[in-house]
């Protein structure tokens, strides 16, 4: 093997290891070891070293601060450069790819990628020694490497000895690192913002806990139906009444058992959840958002529902940092960037991407063919028609043409009629509700028919029975759910423990997604032990397995870090002619 050969094989296999420990499905942080978490002090016992005097490198403490966690987060250098590293000794990469959070989490609280550990790195645990676990589980032992098996596996870090590490790999023990960790070249003023900003990184548990309680909220806004918020507020108070009898029991187990038993149920609190009531329009939301955290910080958002836009709820949650759990909204907010609020889809914005994508795979709907939109100028249906042009447009379809129905308009037989004489065989796209649909039986032996419709299930509404019998042949509706004839193991779980808290089951996608978010927030609780940090409880449910267990109202949720919605697909059916029509699928589960 000649040297090229050797340098590009050696690659190669340094980019292999990368690749694999970016792509491995994460172990939940409670398989991983206690003493990975358990060697931490808790926040404030042991206060990190910093530099003296008021300012670091030059700077003041707060912009010290957003540096360090710019270069941290992104591997953006003060300069405006990246960072530059090299990869098992010789392979250069540089921080846009391979930054501190891309291994040890936003929350600087580590991860494990199958058997490859990523230890916390903030400052209660680099500057205190690190004792080797006592109590290693069984089931975990052998995936631990030895250095983690008894006694002390390092001293506390310096100041000096943590520049070392992250410059040339080698720990506090005189040990050399991991190869997967990149040797990053910082110069001394760098180097000192890096070490301020993981020295204050989660220094103090977050707002809305105390050694007692969780203070949680749910978000109700004023023109949400009755039924609707009732499903969804006494669903979720009852995973919240579950939890609190569950953290009483814990607690006197902990009481009476051995110090483990105690220590894995430091993560048992009382749960409290405090009703944010929102009044008037979206603009108006803001200053009650704040008042409300003002009386009474919480930890998180949980559920919620609203039929406007999520956005004020969604910005006031990211400028605070305030994690908001699966809101029940049909207007998220689409970004790839904001990391606090998890949706369970991307709502509207789901079902115009899949009705373009649908009529796009069509062989027998030409490129060539009429399409054209109608819908009134509503916030969702101007969302809808907004994406679905968006998504033809980067397939390289042609931007449909549009007809938007004045509010006072009526969309009676003459007005389809005169439509379908204007644009003979054209693709109607009607993002209406079911009494604009009315109408158009006038259309079903009508010579100038539509080539096809596509509408939306959300705009119908619950009762798909009132898309007239005659138009169902040529009509396709987007449904972003479970089939009904789906297996409906799940819905019956639900509703018997609905059942058991003497609460109807009225809304079946509502209180099976709430039934969801209690299966999600119990288990990122237990993986959280006691470290009740915002970012941390985010990356907890970011790191759990894909979902179909607990799943009601989807065929599937899927999670990983920095994703944000959870469904990521959508139907296209069509309605028998039945009064309570069977929906026929007419495309599969499509990932988008």
């Amino acid at each position: 093997m000649n040297p090229i050969q050797s340098l590009l094989r050696h690659v190669r296999s340094a980019l292999r290891r990368m690749e694999l420990a970016c792509r491995r499905r994460p172990l939940p942080l409670a398989l991983l070891p206690l003493g990975l978490l358990g060697g931490m002090v808790a926040p404030g016992q042991e206060p990190a070293p910093a530099p003296a005097g008021e300012t670091v490198a030059g700077l003041p403490r707060e912009e010290a601060m957003r540096l360090g966690e710019r270069l941290y987060r992104e591997g953006l250098l003060p300069s405006g450069e990246y960072v530059q590293a090299t990869l098992d000794e010789e392979f250069p990469v540089d921080g846009q790819a391979f930054h501190c959070m891309s291994c040890h989490q936003r929350s600087g609280l580590g991860s494990s990628d199958g058997n490859i550990i990523k230890l916390p790195i903030t400052g209660p645990y680099l500057f205190k020694p690190y004792p080797k676990e006592q109590a290693l589980l069984r089931s975990t032992r052998d995936n631990i490497p030895k250095v983690f098996r008894s006694g002390d596996a390092r001293p506390a870090y310096t100041h000096e000895t943590l520049a070392r590490a992250i410059r040339t790999g080698v720990s506090a023990a005189n040990l050399t690192l991991s190869e997967i960790m990149p040797r990053y070249n910082l110069s001394d003023r760098d180097m000192e913002i890096l070490i301020h900003y993981l020295a204050n990184l989660n220094r103090e548990i977050s707002p809305g806990v105390d050694d007692k309680t969780i203070r949680l909220a749910t978000v109700i806004t004023a023109e949400v139906p009755e039924v609707d918020r009732r499903a969804m507020l006494a669903s979720l108070e009852g995973y919240i009444a579950d939890k609190g009898a569950q953290s009483r029991h814990e607690e006197r187990r902990a009481a009476h058992g051995s110090f483990e038993m105690e220590r894995m149920n430091q993560s048992y609190r009382r749960l409290v959840l405090d009703r944010w009531e929102l009044q008037g329009p979206p603009e108006s939301w803001r200053g009650q958002l704040e008042a409300y955290y003002r009386k009474a910080p919480v930890f998180a958002l949980l559920g919620g529902i609203s039929t406007l836009d999520w956005r004020p709820i969604h910005e006031f949650c990211e400028q605070n940092q305030i994690p908001c759990l699966f809101p029940i909204t049909d207007l998220p907010v689409i970004s790839d960037k904001d990391f606090y609020t998890l949706y369970l889809s991307r709502g509207l914005y789901q079902e115009g991407e899949a009705a373009a994508n649908y009529l796009s795979g069509l062989p027998d709907v030409p490129a060539s063919a009429t399409v054209i939109q109608v819908y009134r100028p509503g916030t969702r249906e101007s969302r809808l028609a907004g994406t679905f042009r968006e998504a033809r447009l980067r397939a390289g379809q042609t931007a449909p043409a549009e007809q938007i129905v004045d509010p006072g308009q009526a969309t009676d037989a003459k007005f389809w009629r005169e439509l379908a004489r204007k644009l003979p065989g054209a693709v109607f796209v009607l993002w209406l509700d079911a009494g604009d649909l009315a109408g158009m039986a006038a259309l079903a032996e009508a010579p100038h028919r539509p080539r096809m419709v596509l509408a939306s299930s959300t705009l119908i509404g619950d009762d798909l029975g009132k898309v007239p019998a005659g138009i169902r042949p040529f009509t396709y509706i987007t449904y972003p759910y479970n089939l009904p004839r789906e297996p409906k193991r799940i819905l019956f779980v639900v509703q018997s423990w609905l059942k058991t808290k003497g609460i109807a089951f009225e809304r079946p996608i509502i209180q099976s997604n709430m039934y969801f978010l209690g299966w999600m927030m119990t288990m990122a609780l237990m993986d959280m032990r006691n470290w009740y940090y915002r970012d941390f409880f985010l990356e907890a449910i970011d790191m759990s397995r894909d979902q179909d267990y607990a799943v009601g109202a989807y065929p599937r949720l899927t999670f990983g870090a920095g994703q944000r919605y959870a469904s990521k697909g959508c139907y296209v059916v069509q309605l028998t002619d039945a009064a309570q029509p069977e929906l026929i699928k007419r495309s599969e589960w499509v990932a988008y």
